[in-house]
């Protein structure tokens, strides 16, 4: 039996540019489905991950064009809310696409809460950028009218709002997953977990509570990739490979490397926090939990990524070959 954990990048969901509709998100993600329905026929039983970071943000704006007429919900709700309204997206475009091939499978959609500490350094330091992009002066007025912190995306060259995204340190429905996606050669389910990089929650005693924050996805996949002892995790995003000196005239593709290799690289500052950094911390924390084999692809590209060797396939030092 082939497993394996996918994160999935926003891409998969709603491209750049676009109107974040219904039927945008709906189209873009049964395209989506299709190459991972075509990774499943060949005998992969997976655990499927994405982002959530334009959904929760348009979440958050209703909140606040509501607010004086419905009571506004907290980010984690709204983290709830997105996983739930991606989660059903992705469910039902992976099934139709089975039942069109007369696979027996059955996507299944788990609310997922993953474990962050109060104390994380990034709850006084927001990074995570979420919902729509703004100009310079809408920008300066939400910092004024709703307090929110702001940054510049200067790849696409508008503001987003940025909220805590404290790192995952545990999984809370890691055992059901776990249970789902090993569950035999014949199971029907593929499970979606850790959407959004799931619901940050707290503990205090013996109780969990939400809070205000964003996870990133691909460090909460990787989080539950080794919470249920996978093997290997795929992080699939809108580049082919990952590149070693990025935009300069010595740029070139990293196709196979070994942890200590990528170690030194992230080091080095190769990759930077706001692109391929957090994919590759994602990685790195998989590999040294445990993992054999992390690689990075495009979707569109995922079979023979993973059937034919395409992407950046990055392993153990002891798994070098």
């Amino acid at each position: 039996m082939k497993t394996a954990v996918i994160a999935i990048g926003g891409n998969a969901i709603l491209r750049s540019g676009e109107k974040p509709t219904q039927e945008n998100q709906m189209r873009n993600v049964a395209v989506s489905a299709k190459g991972l329905a075509d990774l499943i026929q060949l005998g992969y039983d997976i655990v499927l991950s994405h982002g959530n970071g334009p959904q929760v943000g348009d979440i958050l704006l209703r909140n606040e064009i509501a607010k004086n007429e419905v009571p506004p919900m907290g980010l984690d709700v709204c983290d709830a809310e997105s996983q739930g309204q991606i989660g059903y997206m992705i469910q039902q475009a992976l099934t139709s696409e089975f039942l069109t091939r007369g696979m027996d499978k059955v996507a299944v959609a788990l609310v997922t809460q993953v474990i962050v500490s109060e104390t994380d350094p990034a709850f006084q330091n927001p990074t995570k950028p979420i919902g729509k992009y703004y100009d310079a002066a809408e920008a300066k007025e939400l910092e004024k009218t709703k307090g929110w912190t702001m940054t510049l995306d200067r790849k696409r060259g508008g503001y987003r709002r940025v909220v805590p995204s404290p790192d995952p340190i545990g999984i809370v429905e890691y055992k059901p997953v776990r249970r789902l996606v090993f569950g035999g050669e014949r199971q029907a389910e593929v499970v979606i977990a850790c959407g959004g990089g799931g619901i940050p929650v707290v503990r205090r005693g013996r109780r969990l509570y939400g809070v205000e924050a964003v996870v990133d996805k691909d460090l909460a996949a990787a989080m539950l990739a080794t919470s249920i002892k996978e093997r290997l995790f795929v992080i699939a995003t809108d580049v082919e490979n990952v590149f070693v000196d990025f935009n300069k005239p010595t740029q070139r593709p990293l196709l196979r490397a070994t942890l200590s290799e990528v170690r030194k690289l992230n080091d080095d500052g190769q990759f930077p926090p706001g692109s391929m950094g957090p994919k590759i911390l994602a990685a790195i924390r998989f590999l040294e939990g445990g993992g054999d084999e992390v690689v990075i692809c495009s979707i569109a590209q995922i079979v023979q990524a993973l059937e034919g060797g395409a992407g950046t396939h990055i392993v153990r030092d002891e798994n070098k070959t």
